[in-house]
């Protein structure tokens, strides 16, 4: 369970690390976006580079990278079409997508749980 829980951890600081980093990197070299939906898949990819940058030096596969990956774009989802409709505004759909990704990454952890229990990236990756 330890492990679990380390790599749930692990997952968020590298998630924050690559939000902050790269999108620093990015304001230097003024690549901004127009737009709310370009400003969060923008910042979605800044966390995966960041996600799969550890989880690939940690020795998971590239199917859990990129399901864990997938964990910062699909919250947004359904609230695009919200945002579109006036139903939410930007801060509303940034905070929501957020707070979404949490749960994301774990049902991604749990779907792959062997994986992430036994500590090693390729030890028990499901096919």
């Amino acid at each position: 369970m330890w492990r679990f829980v380390r790599h749930y951890a692990e997952m968020i600081i590298a998630m924050f690390a690559g939000m902050f980093l790269f999108g620093w990197l990015r304001g230097l070299v003024g690549l901004t976006a127009d737009g709310a939906e370009l400003r969060y898949l923008l910042m979605a990819v800044d966390m995966s580079i960041g996600m799969a940058l550890w989880m690939r030096l940690r020795g998971h596969g590239w199917a859990s990278t990129l399901e864990m990956c997938a964990a910062m774009f699909v919250p947004v989802v359904p609230l695009f079409p919200l945002l579109w409709t006036g139903v939410i505004d930007e801060g509303t759909m940034m905070t929501l997508a957020h707070v979404a990704m949490f749960p994301a990454m774990l049902a991604v952890m749990l779907w792959r749980r062997a994986e992430y229990v036994t500590g090693c990236g390729q030890a028990a990756v499901r096919p």
